[in-house]
């Protein structure tokens, strides 16, 4: 096999820093006892070890409190336990057309079996909402404003601060889905009017698959979703009243979350900015290369404009499937093709017959790695 050239970060970061690696082992051998469920050491190690993710989130989030971060196994577990455990019947809902399939399905769900009624605001070519349309599309019956921080098609970010102060003045809550900002774009919840985060652990913030998270608001009241033990109240018939435990039923990812501890103090260390202008500086080296072939489009914002480590492309000569195929097994480069479970995007981006080619990258991808892609681009359509 050839060694990978790993351009897929918007899925899942690789590779993992050594520290990872080294606290999910130290996690195994010393931790691997049920947390919250005992007071012999072993189960008291494995508590604070899911103390200190939630204490280092919320220096990360700018979040007072850490037990108002509720420990999940990715983001569409925090997005649908923030969307089905705070909609009821009647209620009105904004979103915009970059939303991930982790918030229109839910949505859609809650659609069709609860009677909530839900809007999608338009965005331009580079994947930016006019503000004055979300201005419009309140209600008086509109209790939320769901919205991407980054399209993970586009690598658009939205104006999350304007949009978190326009909710705030109309009475509603923001939930925002930062799937593909975590990690990587300075956020603080209380700066941008955020009322619930929902993030992942296995991307941006450099943790292991089957871990995230849910910020929720000290305000704000979830229904839970899931329901089962919690090692707390335990006499009670219904969930406990307390956070994080009215939340987290049943046995945690300690192992996971022991990684994702360990990732977020290396983005401590490295610093959410300092990850960003790698990122983006590397977004701009490929998109110069690949503007060299007219056969390709490139989405979302031009060249100098901000956005996330991601550039999509489609191409008029090659499905991209066909692309993304070549570039694995001829040149070992790990891209992404498809819809990548974000169909409104594509609707607004006139791609919902092709789809397109993701490239992304991450704190690990060198200008080698951009350069090896685009030679084998010039490659391919030689």
């Amino acid at each position: 096999m050839k060694p990978i050239i790993y351009l897929d970060h918007a899925a899942t970061s690789w590779p993992k820093p050594p520290e990872v690696l080294a606290a999910m082992e130290q996690a195994l051998l010393h931790a691997s006892a049920n947390p919250g469920r005992g007071s012999h050491h072993m189960a008291v190690k494995a508590a604070r070890i899911l103390y200190g993710t939630r204490r280092v989130l919320a220096e990360l989030f700018g979040v007072k409190n850490p037990n108002d971060i509720v420990l999940t196994s990715n983001t569409t577990e925090a997005l649908n336990m923030a969307l089905k455990g705070y909609l009821s019947e009647g209620d009105h809902v904004i979103a915009t057309m970059i939303e991930h399939n982790s918030v229109r399905r839910p949505l859609e769900y809650l659609r069709r079996t609860r009677g909530i009624h839900v809007d999608y605001v338009q965005v331009d070519e580079e994947g930016q909402p006019d503000l004055q349309q979300i201005n419009k599309m309140f209600r008086s019956n509109t209790r939320m404003l769901v919205c991407s921080h980054s399209s993970n098609l586009l690598g658009s970010i939205l104006p999350l601060r304007e949009i978190g102060e326009m909710v705030r003045g109309k009475g509603a809550v923001m939930l925002v889905d930062a799937a593909q900002s975590a990690g990587t774009l300075d956020i603080n919840v209380e700066d941008l009017s955020i009322d619930m985060l929902a993030f992942p652990g296995h991307k941006g913030l450099l943790g292991p698959q089957g871990t995230g998270g849910l910020y929720i608001s000290p305000t704000i009241e979830l229904e839970p979703i899931l329901h089962g033990g919690t090692g707390s109240q335990s006499e009670a018939i219904e969930m406990p009243t307390v956070r994080p435990d009215r939340y987290e039923a049943g046995t945690p990812n300690t192992v996971g979350h022991a990684g994702l501890l360990a990732g977020i103090l290396k983005v401590q260390e490295w610093t959410p900015k300092m990850i960003y202008q790698h990122e983006w500086e590397l977004t701009q080296l490929l998109m110069e290369g690949l503007m060299q072939n007219d056969d390709l489009r490139l989405l979302g914002p031009g060249l100098g404009k901000p956005r996330t480590g991601i550039v999509s492309f489609v191409s008029g000569q090659y499905s991209s499937s066909e692309l993304a195929f070549r570039l694995d097994r001829e040149y070992g480069i790990a891209v992404r093709a498809g819809y990548h479970c974000t169909p409104l995007a594509h609707m607004a981006s006139d791609t919902e017959q092709t789809g397109a080619v993701r490239v992304s990258v991450g704190v690990t991808t060198t200008q080698e790695d951009i350069s090896v892609m685009l030679t084998a681009m010039k490659e391919i359509y030689s």
